[in-house]
């Protein structure tokens, strides 16, 4: 019987920039699980961290960024990995970022590039990760009725 685990978060860091709402994307290295894959921030939350504290560290370690605002989602990202035999839930999270952002990567990522709103869900992998950009875009992003409910206030 599959194990169920948890230990796992999805970061989507985005920008809000004249040229309108951008999401980022990490570009994992070859010698990364999925390697030269592009991604989002995702990592793994250590003992005694809540999955939101995880997913600030891994924003930070991963990028060298801490967010203006954050956000937890609705959407957790469900996977099977057969490999394992383990069934991941992975919560996830939506971080703003500055506009002017300076993205400074860690050895686990080669490149990053930042994706229009509009285009960014058809470029991302898995299909867990499509349906968590489209629901940042439209609880988040344009501010619906959930976004007060969602937000993390995590100083």
């Amino acid at each position: 019987m599959p194990e169920i685990v948890t230990h796992i978060v999805d970061v989507y860091p985005f920008r809000q920039t004249a040229a309108g709402v951008e999401f980022l994307q990490l570009l994992r290295s070859e010698s990364s699980r999925l390697g030269g894959t592009w991604q989002a921030v995702h990592g793994h939350i250590e003992a005694g961290e809540a999955a939101w504290q995880a997913a600030r560290r891994e924003l930070l370690e991963e990028t060298g960024l801490a967010p203006l605002a954050f956000w937890q989602i609705e959407h957790v990202n469900t996977f099977y990995a057969a490999r394992e035999d383990r069934i991941h839930m992975c919560a996830g999270f939506a971080a703003q970022l500055p506009a002017d952002a300076a993205v400074r990567l860690c050895h686990e990522h080669t490149a990053f590039r930042w994706l229009a709103a509009e285009t960014a869900p058809r470029e991302f992998l898995w299909p867990g990760q499509r349906t968590a950009l489209r629901e940042i875009i439209e609880s988040i992003v344009e501010r619906s009725a959930t976004e007060p409910f969602l937000r993390i206030d995590a100083r």
